[in-house]
């Protein structure tokens, strides 16, 4: 049998399908993740993947492409190449599979499974329905249940395992802070994690700070003359590798806490209410979250904070986050 799996979106919500994905793939011979340009680090970072499509689809991401018949038809062709059997098609709550479903059915795909609110006509063969409040990780799983895959495993998340990367970081203890996050409402403010570089140094805790190459001026700035500045110095793999070698994570609701969830290591979480917390946070891992979860903000979804001042964040001090690491430290 050969399957495929779709998760269009970012690299944390491809890390957050890896459950699902080991599902499919302990009873399918071949297994085909279609993902995003932004989900395909993270793609290639999981266990049961045969093959990897990446495509930006028009109806997915932060800045979605304008519509282009020719790229369509390039999609359907390469799905059709797969001669895939059956798929799995992998969503957020507020986010609909039926166009991610009609390129399968084009692709002559003859069984497909997502979970829809809305009628999907021919288009699926499985029509779940997810739990109200399950994680992202949950509703996976029950779905690849529904369309015949049941899980094989603890349904924690998993990556390959990564590369050594003590040259990077120096000897062990440390923790590690990513100030950087996905959309600015997620984000703790520099000056903030500065402070918590402070505290944590203070505290006798080895602190390495890291982001994308698009991010080293930030990170410069957080980690000053007292942390290890790995600001655009790893690659995917290479981040899971520093992160499976931290006691803790300090980052807000963006892929590296997913990433270090996946390598085992705690998390204290910065997370803005902006997406539910119940279907977001850490999965399977010591985790504590920090923000005010009953925030203005609550579940808009928003990009840029629309309180002035981003009170749900702002509001911790670095004093809690040593708090958190040193609880998480010891869970």
């Amino acid at each position: 049998m050969k399957t495929i799996v779709t998760r269009l979106d970012s690299f944390g919500d491809v890390l957050l399908a890896g459950p699902a994905v080991r599902a499919v793939a302990a009873r399918a011979e071949h297994v085909t993740l279609l993902c995003g340009p932004r989900g395909e680090p993270a793609a290639r970072l999981l266990p049961g993947v045969s093959d990897i499509l990446v495509w930006d689809a028009p109806w997915a991401g932060f800045e979605p492409p304008p519509v282009d018949r020719g790229g369509v038809d390039k999609v359907v062709d390469a799905l059709a190449a797969q001669e895939a059997d059956s798929a799995l098609v992998l969503t957020s709550f507020h986010q609909s599979p039926l166009p991610t479903a009609l390129l399968l059915r084009l692709a002559g795909v003859g069984h497909i499974a997502a979970d829809s609110e809305d009628y999907p006509g021919s288009l699926l063969d499985v029509r779940h329905r997810r739990a109200p409040h399950a994680h992202e990780a949950e509703a996976g799983l029950d779905l690849a249940g529904a369309a015949g895959f049941p899980r094989v495993d603890d349904g924690r998340l998993r990556v390959l395992p990564p590369p050594a990367t003590t040259r990077l970081t120096g000897p062990e203890p440390y923790v590690v802070l990513h100030p950087g996050a996905s959309v600015p409402a997620r984000a703790w403010s520099p000056w903030r994690c500065r402070e918590a570089v402070r505290a944590l140094t203070a505290a006798g805790h080895r602190v390495v700070v890291t982001g994308g190459r698009g991010e080293r001026d930030l990170t410069a700035l957080v980690a000053g003359e007292l942390a290890c500045d790995l600001g655009g110095r790893t690659d995917a793999a290479e981040l899971a590798g520093v992160l499976a070698g931290a006691r803790a994570v300090v980052t807000g609701n963006t892929g590296p806490a997913h990433l270090a969830a996946a390598v085992g290591t705690p998390v204290v979480s910065l997370f803005a209410p902006v997406v539910p917390a119940e279907r977001w946070r850490p999965y399977g891992v010591p985790h504590v979250l920090l923000g005010d979860q009953n925030a203005p903000c609550a579940d808009s979804r928003a990009r840029i904070c629309p309180v002035p001042g981003h009170p749900c964040l702002e509001s911790v001090t670095a004093e809690d986050v040593l708090a958190a690491v040193e609880k998480v430290m010891t869970a």
